[in-house]
């Protein structure tokens, strides 16, 4: 089997020593060499259904009860407010405040049992596989297993000339200051990081005196690439040596992307300047070269940005695109996030509804009407459910036994449900889902082996998607 290592003693081309000659016993005992086994990990991407992914994580745990799994034979306290709605899928009924929503869902397979022990905000869970309760927190850690997105460019699933591993608006938990786990490296290394956006967050309306957990205002922003010197590994001494080479950049594209120069420069350095030199990735950034209607369509404001620029990104060629709802509001918590103890009803219907609504819809249209969803994958969940019984402050508290997952396009089984939670919506009665589970069946999508070991800076070996496994009814 493939191994892809972390940081060890390696050749000019990353291999160890101890790796050549095992990849060549390998050779000499099956037939295959270490560039065959290369090429059969690559074979298997591209024979894959979904060729990217743009996975939409409701960061702070979003109420199964109130989207996608409603109950309303329930007791009042548990059914919650709102009433659900007819999709255009017999039996999958959605809440009433995403209409637009319902008219997609012939093309999904809404998960209503994703069960887990990690109790925290962090989209670690989701995005590597880890079901486990917490331990040391969920601020990423060098030692912290890689992400989809960073195993994926690893095994061979990446674009030339744009970021094959991109997140918006910015890193997860930026809101807060904190830089929560998941979408990381970890041991993998830091170059398997995606490339973080940045925004400035515009308001049309007064912030004063509002109450972000209730009635937020909407943040207004594209997001944008980061300024060269905020690229890993790029600290300001380096890149003087570097500046007179930079400042030339927009004047001689064509003739530095064919340089020497760019050869004699770290991965970092050659990372951020492909992204410089490339006009592809420039452009997908470039949301004034859409239509008026299409960014009408949905919304202008931070999230319908973000979700557009993933469109973008997809088409030019990027492989995994991830975006957090969190937003920023005078350095605090702002509109997006969906940790709602407290006024659970009144900040889904002010804002986190609507809002999720107009975006993903257009996501999904948009795909649609390209030609794009066959071979696109969209993922959206978060790192939990809500508890069914509403608490005294009329919010939800967290809940890992029980939460959604919806997934559309390349390779679902669509217009269909997996898995049914019990009356109140707080147990899987069949077809549990773990984290690890979800991440096999991603993995299995987009062609890496789930089962593929990946080792540490120690030499310890990892199964990719920890043990999960592929779930069959949710993949065509």
């Amino acid at each position: 089997m493939l191994r892809i290592q972390g940081r060890v003693s390696r050749l000019c081309d990353g291999l160890t020593r101890r790796d050549l000659l095992q990849a060549g016993g390998l050779g000499l005992a099956g037939g295959l060499s270490l560039p065959d086994l290369l090429a059969a990990e690559q074979d298997r991407g591209a024979a894959a259904p979904a060729r990217s992914v743009i996975l939409i994580n409701l960061l702070g745990g979003p109420s199964h009860l109130d989207m996608f799994d409603m109950k309303p034979d329930a007791p009042a306290e548990v059914r919650g407010e709102f009433r659900p709605i007819r999709s255009n899928v017999p039996g999958l009924d959605v809440c009433e405040l995403m209409p637009q929503t319902a008219r997609t869902m012939h093309q999904s397979c809404v998960v209503r049992t994703h069960t887990h022990l990690y109790n925290t905000h962090s989209p670690y869970n989701l995005l590597t596989g880890y079901s486990g309760p917490v331990v040391n927190g969920n601020h990423f850690k060098p030692s912290d297993h890689p992400s989809i997105g960073s195993v994926m460019q690893v095994a061979g699933i990446e674009s030339p000339g744009v970021p094959n591993y991109v997140w918006m608006p910015a890193f997860p938990g930026h809101s807060q200051s904190k830089h929560r786990a998941g979408p990381y490296g970890g041991f993998l290394g830091q170059r398997y990081d995606p490339l973080f956006t940045t925004y400035e967050p515009k308001f049309r309306e007064s912030i004063e005196g509002r109450n972000a957990h209730v009635d937020p205002p909407v943040p207004y922003a594209d997001p944008q690439l980061p300024a060269l010197d905020r690229q890993p590994g790029l600290g300001p001494a380096r890149l003087d040596r570097r500046r007179d080479l930079l400042a030339a950049v927009d004047g001689s594209r064509g003739r530095l992307a064919g340089s020497l120069a760019v050869g004699s420069l770290d991965h970092f350095q050659q990372k951020a300047m492909e992204l410089l030199t490339s006009t592809r990735t420039r452009d997908a950034f470039d949301l004034s070269r859409e239509k008026q209607q299409t960014r009408r369509r949905y919304g202008d404001h931070l999230f319908g940005s973000c979700l557009l620029t993933a469109r973008r990104l997809v088409q030019a060629g990027t492989r995994f695109v991830g975006i957090t709802f969190e937003s920023q509001l005078n350095g605090k918590i702002g509109g997006g996030q969906w940790d709602t103890h407290g006024n659970n009803f009144k900040l889904l219907k002010n804002f986190l509804l609507p809002t999720l609504d107009q975006c993903y819809s257009a996501l999904v249209e948009d795909l649609h009407a390209r030609g794009m969803l066959d071979d696109t994958l969209v993922v959206l969940m978060g790192e939990m459910g809500r508890t069914p019984k509403v608490n005294k402050s009329a919010g939800r508290d967290h809940w890992t036994q029980c939460g959604f997952i919806v997934y559309t396009g390349a390779g679902i089984r669509r217009g269909t449900v997996y898995g049914r939670s019990d009356r109140h919506a707080a147990w899987p009665v069949d077809h549990p889902v773990s984290s690890a589970d979800h991440v096999a069946t991603m993995y299995d999508l987009v062609g890496v082996d789930p089962q593929l070991t990946i080792f540490d800076r120690a030499g310890r070996g990892h199964r990719a998607a920890f043990d999960g496994e592929p779930v069959t009814g949710v993949i065509a």
